[in-house]
């Protein structure tokens, strides 16, 4: 009985101040131990194998030899059976105890994985008050953006495109410059004209706004204005077109920049220098022509070209060229960027290109003739000090019977990390008619090193094979702070650039002209950042410009301001 009683304690329900997980295993373990008593209990029940239940079972043939008197056999078997009931009772206990250490191995072991189920649940309980903090956050943000979205589209003094099926960006440069003229030599004053020679100048160089995007039917446009003359506006690009065209990929229609002459064909948001080589602009004045042009990649960005027709007149400040003698010309440049290392994200690269122009003026048009035309010979070249003067110190003038002109052009660019390399030459071959003199051959090269203090590189953009945005590794500011003034430098380079170009050759007496240049930026954001360049020129037989042979020597120092957006 007081085993029954122990047992049966063993199936009490577990105090209400034990903790969940104990009250589990102490509940468990008494589960157990409940079921083995009654499983113990029910065999002490049943007949122990004495005399009547060894007949029982075995009938007659089970008999007791009669050697021992009756009393005696009840005797021994009472023994017998007392002897079975202890031997029961020690193998109910070893049962007991083997069943208790089991529990215990078993309740150890579920108490562990309670263990970590628990440790399990704070874990996700964590990670979910996270998740709803994240959740709440953009909540927050896309109830911000709707706001801002509601302000936007309600506001009317915001542009917006006019058509739903058009995109629209705006964009815009300003460049404010000085130019001082310390030292030159007399004949530069007569060049330049005036009583004293240059002056010393404030301006703007160019403030352009303009709009661009795309239009259904994988069209897009452009219109540039340039404002920088005050009231003699003018326009810049100004075309719509066509993108992902089979073969010829995208298709401009309008004025847009002719396909040779590097530093031309890079923006001037991004060149080194403040004003392009002698030889760039003479043969290219201004780079923009009224024309058709197509402009292409390939797919591993390797190789790019661009070609067109071309009106070789300036029109961007008349807009409208007149002449039976449409004065054509067909352009093409075939670019290479033969090694790109992708691996520094472009601080490593090689370029290459070779340009082509066919040119057919009407040498037979001296000047213009007015509204009604035509318009005048456009076989000219000429060009500033690679400053800011009034006047033109190079100048071949038109050149009177030009038939067709060739223009080849090679450029080259290799970037190492922050010091890059470049150099470029062009050669112009004039073709006149029949007694209006000698044929004629021009030409003229640069070459320039450039090289960051603070590390950057010079970007490259493969689908053009030109220069791109320059990214300062940190940006120009000054700041108060609890700990003082704290500000960052931005981006600080250094460049030297020589330049010659020779338009001397048969009657025509352009000028030779000679200058090294040498150039300091610093880089305040991506969008903004001032440039500073002194010249040491000179300019050789120049006899066009006046119907004199005028020569000199002659320094020049210039600062630009700029930003874009």
């Amino acid at each position: 009985m007081l085993r029954m009683y122990g047992l049966c304690g063993l199936c009490r329900w577990p105090s209400s101040k034990t903790n969940d997980a104990s009250e589990q295993a102490i509940m468990i373990r008494r589960i157990f131990f409940f079921i083995f008593a009654l499983t113990s209990l029910t065999a002490f029940g049943q007949e122990s194998p004495t005399y009547p239940s060894l007949l029982r079972t075995h009938g007659e043939s089970y008999r007791p030899t009669p050697s021992l008197a009756p009393q005696d056999k009840k005797a021994d078997a009472a023994d017998a059976a007392d002897a079975a009931d202890v031997a029961d009772a020690t193998d109910l206990e070893k049962q007991l105890a083997e069943l208790d250490k089991t529990v215990e191995e078993s309740l150890g072991s579920f108490e562990e994985q309670v263990e970590g189920f628990e440790e399990q649940v704070e874990e996700f309980e964590e990670q979910a008050e996270e998740n709803q903090e994240t959740i709440e956050g953009v909540e927050e943000d896309l109830e911000s953006l709707t706001e801002d979205f509601e302000e936007f589209s309600g506001d009317k003094t915001i542009v917006h495109s006019g058509s739903s099926a058009s995109t629209m960006k705006i964009s815009g440069r300003i460049h404010a410059d000085y130019w001082g003229f310390p030292a030159n030599d007399p004949g530069i004053d007569l060049l330049e004209g005036g009583p004293d020679g240059p002056q010393a100048r404030l301006a703007f160089r160019r403030m352009r706004f303009g709009v661009s995007g795309k239009l259904s039917a994988n069209m897009v446009y452009k219109i540039e204005m340039e404002f920088a003359g005050g009231n003699d506006s003018e326009f810049r690009d100004a075309y719509f077109g066509w993108n992902d065209l089979p073969f010829l990929q995208t298709v401009l229609l309008g004025n847009q920049k002719r396909p040779y002459g590097l530093d031309h064909l890079n923006s001037s948001r991004y060149n080194v220098f403040l004003e392009r080589p002698f030889v760039i602009e003479s043969f290219n004045q201004d780079a923009r022509r009224l024309g058709l042009q197509s402009y292409g990649h390939s797919e591993d960005l390797r190789w790019n070209w661009r070609y067109g027709v071309f009106n070789q007149r300036l029109i961007q400040d008349e807009g409208n060229f007149t002449n039976d003698n449409l004065q054509l010309e067909a352009a093409q440049r075939l670019a290479t960027t033969f090694w790109y290392d992708e691996v520094s994200g472009g601080r490593g690269y090689g370029h290459f290109a070779f340009s082509h122009s066919w040119a057919s003026p009407d040498g037979l048009t001296d000047g213009d003739n007015g509204g009604p035309g035509p318009d005048q010979n456009e076989a000219r070249f000429r060009h500033r000090p690679e400053a800011r003067s009034a006047s033109r110190w190079l100048d071949t003038g038109r050149i009177a019977g030009t038939d067709d002109y060739h223009l080849y052009g090679l450029e080259g660019v290799l970037n190492i990390g922050a010091l890059q390399l470049v150099a470029e030459a062009q050669y112009v071959d004039v073709n006149r008619d029949a007694g209006a003199g000698p044929d004629l051959d021009f030409w003229g090269a640069y070459a320039y090193a450039s090289f960051f203090l603070t590390g950057e590189h010079m970007p490259w953009k493969r689908k053009s094979g030109t220069l791109d945005r320059i990214k300062p590794f940190e940006n120009f500011f000054m700041v108060n702070t609890s700990d003082g003034v704290r500000g960052g430098w931005g981006a600080w380079q250094i460049a030297a650039r020589y330049s010659y170009a020779d338009f001397n050759d048969g009657d025509i007496f352009g000028g030779i002209g000679e200058s090294l240049t040498v150039g300091l930026n610093w880089y305040w954001t991506a969008n903004a950042r001032m440039q500073f360049n002194w010249i040491h020129g000179s300019i050789e037989d120049n006899q066009e410009s006046t119907g004199v042979s005028l020569s000199g020597d002659y320094d020049i120092v210039g600062a630009r301001f700029m930003v874009d957006f």
